[in-house]
């Protein structure tokens, strides 16, 4: 039964400033991915559509939107310590100067994200798309994701969200290894 108060997954959203490179945004993508995989958490990319990428991880049944949060705050939090050079959590906007926003507070009830497979407002006509790791690891860019080329990549790959609706949920007690002794 669906309940309001309840994820099935949770999301960062790596926000970069105007005119940072998007290899800066993987950079920080690939980051995420080494904490999720410390904490044995699987995580699934796609481009925003337009300049950033988000990061959805899957949570077991059940999860309350704080504990996502929580995961989520905790993930960036962590990269944002191990890469103050390139990441920040800083809400501000003048505070981050040139560094990509590790955004977990889209999990608040209420916050919206691109879904995967939408068409955005871009100057390039830009589609939210689904990727595989070794994509962000070789540079993707999210201008190769635009409505002109999506029906053919779709064609080739298959539907890459499937994965993150299938997958079992990350074990949210492996956030512990942060804490204090």
């Amino acid at each position: 039964m669906l309940s309001p108060t309840i994820v099935d997954h949770v999301a960062i959203d790596l926000d970069p400033p105007d005119n940072l490179p998007f290899a800066r945004v993987l950079d920080v993508a690939k980051w995420v991915r080494e904490e999720l995989d410390a904490l044995g958490a699987r995580g699934f990319p796609k481009t925003s559509g337009s300049r950033g990428l988000h990061i959805y991880v899957p949570m077991p049944p059940d999860t309350p939107y704080e504990a996502g949060l929580l995961f989520c705050q905790i993930v960036a939090t962590m990269v944002a310590k191990k890469h103050p050079r390139s990441a920040t959590v800083e809400r501000a906007i003048k505070a981050r100067g040139s560094r990509v926003y590790v955004d977990y507070l889209q999990n608040i009830r209420g916050k919206t994200l691109a879904s995967a497979y939408s068409r955005r407002a871009s100057e390039f006509a830009g589609v939210s798309t689904p990727l595989r790791w070794d994509e962000v690891e070789k540079g993707a860019s999210p201008k190769d994701f635009t409505i002109g080329t999506f029906a053919a990549r779709l064609d080739e790959v298959g539907d890459l969200w499937a994965a993150l609706r299938k997958s079992k949920g990350a074990d949210l007690r492996a956030v512990m290894k942060y804490a204090e002794p």
